[in-house]
């Protein structure tokens, strides 16, 4: 019986919530940015405590510009358009061609960390990586 493409996402869908990866896209940079001019704003018009004064409300800024980006990657996976989700169903298959579905099935529901999983993992990552620029975190 072939895997279909909605069994594969709904692996990694269950693999990325266990391991509690989100992913925040490159916004993070925005946030750097405007904490950074803070505290050179704050350097420029108050000197050393401007500084100090800068970076803690540059800091506080940044943290609130970010807040809330990190988004759970199973969301974005099931939000994922067909042909990116197609993609991704081709690189699990070319990683698993040589194990059996149930037995990697059952090593993601069981939060085995086998070396298919590992792999998976390490694919996933690297898509969010490289397609769409992004952060990864892993919550405990």
């Amino acid at each position: 019986m072939p895997v279909m493409v909605e069994d594969v996402m709904k692996l990694l869908c269950t693999l990325s919530e266990k391991r509690k990866m989100r992913v925040a896209f490159k916004h993070s940079l925005k946030g750097a940015l405007v904490a950074g001019a803070v505290v050179f704003m704050g350097g420029l018009l108050g000197g050393p405590p401007g500084i100090v004064i800068g970076g803690l409300v540059g800091g506080l800024l940044g943290f609130w510009m970010m807040s809330g980006q990190f988004q759970p990657v199973p969301q974005i996976l099931m939000e994922l358009p067909p042909a990116e989700k197609r993609k991704l169903y081709n690189e699990v298959l070319a990683i698993m061609r040589h194990v059996n579905w149930d037995d990697l099935v059952q090593h993601v529901m069981q939060g085995k960390v086998s070396e298919p999983v590992q792999k998976l993992l390490a694919m996933l990552a690297r898509y969010f990586i490289k397609k769409l620029p992004a952060k990864i975190r892993y919550d405990e």
